[in-house]
């Protein structure tokens, strides 16, 4: 998959990828949200080296203006063939500048328009706000709020469901 936005190109991620990749994956702060730990560089590496090629299922986000790896997006199967999960990763650098909104929207409009799928799905925690304002402005809605559902090395996360239905992207676009 390689789609194109206004101020993006959307594709699978490369090895030369590998240094942007980690200025921002090797971050705590960046890395806060997400179940994993930091990243060093051979988690890195292992985690682009997996993701290359066409059945990738985590994509670069990169500026087309100066060609610089932004973040990443995991676009794959959740349910069966019909159900997939959109997650993203941002540098900081990056936030609050609508990229991750543009992005989120080119990927469902991929997974209706070309995969022909029937529901697509992303979780975020409660407190992360910018993240399921990004699921909101792409069309989603919050389906489910799960108490206390994900482990963590300091307790438990709460977490926010949210999907969107192929009928309901459709009926946006009209």
């Amino acid at each position: 998959m390689i789609l194109e936005t206004p101020r993006l190109i959307i594709r699978p991620l490369e090895s030369g990828d590998l240094e942007a990749f980690l200025a921002y994956v090797s971050d705590e702060k960046t890395m806060h949200y997400l179940p994993e730990e930091p990243f060093n560089k051979t988690q890195a590496f292992d985690f682009i080296s997996k993701h290359q090629g066409t059945q990738a299922e985590a994509f670069a986000l990169v500026s087309k203006d100066t060609q610089q790896l932004i973040g990443h997006f995991i676009f794959e199967k959740y349910f069966g063939d019909h159900t997939y999960e959109i997650g993203w990763v941002l540098n900081p650098k990056f936030h609050s500048q609508g990229y991750a909104t543009e992005a989120a929207k080119a990927i469902i409009q991929y997974g209706f328009e070309d995969l022909g799928l029937h529901r697509i799905v992303a979780t975020c925690q409660p407190e992360n706000i910018p993240s399921y304002r990004v699921m909101e402005k792409a069309g989603m809605r919050k389906e489910g709020f799960f108490k206390a559902c994900i482990p963590t090395k300091d307790g438990w996360w709460d977490e926010y469901y949210y999907a969107i239905l192929e009928t309901e992207y459709f009926n946006q676009k009209l």
